[in-house]
């Protein structure tokens, strides 16, 4: 009888500290989640109050020239050739992806790599942001609603705006959703025939697979 009663205690003390882990554990990932958002969110504001500056720096004119500017408007990328100073985890931050379908504000960075990916949305392949062709965005898949892990409920005609580092912010339409394998790069050297274009690039469930988003310039 006092055997049993001495293993019933047992098992409810180590059921007891199983519990106090498991909670402590969930914790220490939503705080520290939480905490990651916060620091990210920091940095876009930092990363917009720099390219709102360098979006209304006015270009140097020759004093034999006659100074005739045409109004810039959010679909033109300015010619200005200065650039943000903003970084993240060690890596240059060069826009912002903004999905509003998923409820998602990204920092993009200017590589990807496995530490870059953790932190923020890559650029792997391309021209650059907002440049003429495709320019290719990969992202983790968490499955917790951050980067892109909801890339899954987009579907043609969403609206994707991409804010480079000179401060042009261009809206993309999604035009094609699709998986395919991950070796499967045929969808970053598309000809776009003379139009900007995206693909945003994510893991699936199947390690083998990736899920693709193609948008254009609206």
């Amino acid at each position: 009888m006092q055997k049993g009663k001495l293993f019933f205690n047992i098992i409810i003390t180590i059921s007891i500290l199983a519990l106090i882990l498991v909670i402590g554990y969930v914790a220490y990932h939503y705080i520290s989640n939480y905490l990651e958002i916060k620091e990210a969110e920091k940095v876009i504001q930092e990363f917009e109050n720099e390219v709102i500056v360098v979006g209304i720096e006015e270009p140097k004119v020759e004093e034999n020239q006659i100074e005739t500017q045409t109004p810039q408007t959010s679909q033109t990328p300015t010619t200005n050739k200065k650039t943000t100073t903003v970084s993240y985890k060690g890596y240059s931050v060069i826009g912002t992806i903004e999905i509003p379908k998923t409820k998602i504000k990204a920092l993009i960075v200017d590589k990807v790599t496995p530490s870059s990916i953790t932190a923020a949305v890559g650029v792997l392949y391309g021209p650059g942001l907002n440049a003429i062709g495709n320019t290719v965005l990969a992202a983790h898949n968490y499955r917790n609603g951050t980067f892109f892990s909801n890339n899954k409920k987009l579907v043609e005609g969403d609206k994707i705006y991409i804010t480079d580092s000179q401060g042009n912010r261009i809206e993309y339409s999604v035009s094609k959703t699709y998986t395919t394998g991950a070796m499967d790069f045929s969808y970053a050297t598309r000809d776009t025939q003379g139009k900007r274009e995206i693909s945003l690039s994510t893991c699936v469930t199947d390690p083998e697979k990736r899920l693709v988003i193609w948008a254009k310039e609206t």
